[in-house]
């Protein structure tokens, strides 16, 4: 879990600090400098997680720690072009640090999947990018306070979380691989070529739609809500200091891990899918309950309870829906290839709604994420209850089919 956390977070210092400028004064093309900048990276990073559903997925995992190294390495590359280079051309450099990035996070996957404490671990990983989000962005605003320029304050940041980095990937190739207690009570995991990835596809195709559409509109409010964050506490009335965005996420992290990290004692895999479920259900219903109570919460708590309502669901999908899935039906795969597609198509709906919305630098941020989270909410509500039935319903039959099949072989 150290290893993993360690290296996921070291990894967001490399994506993040350049959000907590906010580049003022500068515009390009009728779009202010920083939304230009977000949608660059974004792009980059939505072209990686496409790749990745390629890459990770069939990656053995002797392969993984080089790559991981490898990936980051053009990232940081891409920071230094961001400081070299003339603005609007220094999104090219965004553009190039997002596009190994997204790849990272189904790799660390890899190495803790298929294990009895698997959402434990995962639940882990996926807080190190919860509280990075904050840390990240409190690093930038500081280093920024020290003198460092718009330009360079990035790639100041990055190559400061370089060398630990390196110390948590190389933890992470000693990990030794799930054991034979490991397989039978969630299921082997490995490589999938792409026969095996249309197969896993168009046997729950319908089911994984809906997840995946929850998981789109989750993806597009969390970005909205990280990227613009300096943006959305000024709509709240508030001018958020360097240490407010870290303080925020260390209480949503800490909330995410404990609820996500207790999935682990649900031996029964279908009664924790389900389960899984129903608490993606409850965290869309804390995002509209702070929404509805911002005024009473104030801007501290309304986006302490929003983040954690929408961090809920999303790694719950990424911790424990996607892994119990494998583990109720056996099916060959990896849990890498599952996320890697839901975040594929969730950063290309991020990617669309900035395009759409052209302004979103210098328009009404705050208004928007209001509206994303109300009506998102109940997209992804309709979305879960359609998952349910479908599931319900699938999951059924293949306990019948495997009972006659049973019956036929005594």
């Amino acid at each position: 879990m150290l290893a993993a956390f360690g290296t996921y977070f070291c990894m967001y210092g490399l994506r993040k600090p350049f959000t907590a400028s906010a580049y003022a004064g500068s515009e390009f093309y009728g779009l202010d400098f920083k939304t230009i900048a977000v949608v660059s990276q974004v792009i980059g990073y939505t072209i990686s997680k496409f790749l990745g559903v390629k890459f990770v997925a069939e990656l053995p995992p002797s392969r993984r720690v080089p790559a991981i190294l490898l990936l980051v390495a053009v990232a940081e590359v891409g920071l230094v072009l961001f400081g070299v280079l003339p603005r609007p051309w220094s999104v090219v450099g965004l553009f190039l640090n997002g596009l190994p990035l997204g790849m990272i996070f189904g790799l660390v996957l890899g190495f803790l999947e298929g294990r009895r404490v698997t959402e434990a671990l995962t639940a882990g990983l996926c807080a190190s990018f919860i509280l990075a989000d904050g840390v990240t962005k409190s690093i930038g605003a500081w280093l920024l306070e020290q003198g460092v320029t718009e330009g360079w304050m990035p790639a100041a940041a990055g190559a400061g979380f370089l060398v630990p980095l390196v110390v948590f990937v190389f933890m992470l190739g000693h990990i030794p691989r799930p054991d034979a207690a490991d397989v039978a009570a969630r299921s082997e995991r490995s490589a999938m070529r792409r026969a095996d990835r249309r197969a896993l596809v168009a046997s729950y195709f319908v089911g994984l739609a809906l997840v995946i559409a929850m998981y789109l509109v989750l993806t597009v409010i969390r970005s909205v809500r990280a990227d613009f964050a300096p943006e959305i506490w000024r709509g709240l009335g508030e001018v958020a200091a360097p240490g407010t965005f870290a303080t925020t996420e260390m209480v949503v992290a800490l909330g995410v891990l404990g609820v996500c990290g207790l999935m682990v004692i649900v031996r029964d895999n279908r009664r924790a899918f389900f389960g899984s479920l129903v608490w993606c259900a409850i965290g869309v219903l804390l995002v509209i309950a702070g929404v509805l109570l911002r005024k009473w919460l104030g801007a501290f708590g309304f986006m302490t309870m929003v983040g954690l309502g929408m961090y809920i669901p999303y790694v719950t999908v990424q911790t424990s829906l996607c892994e119990r899935l494998l583990s109720t039906t056996r099916a060959k795969g990896n849990l890498g290839f599952l996320v890697s597609m839901a975040d594929a198509y969730g950063y290309l709906g991020y990617v669309v709604v900035l395009l759409a919305r052209g302004v979103i630098g210098r328009g009404d941020v705050f208004g928007l994420f209001i509206t994303m989270c109300l009506w998102g909410s109940i997209v992804c509500l309709a979305c879960l209850a359609g998952a349910w039935v479908y599931f319900a319903r699938r999951l059924d039959r293949n306990e019948v089919s495997a009972v006659r099949e049973v019956r036929v072989g005594q």
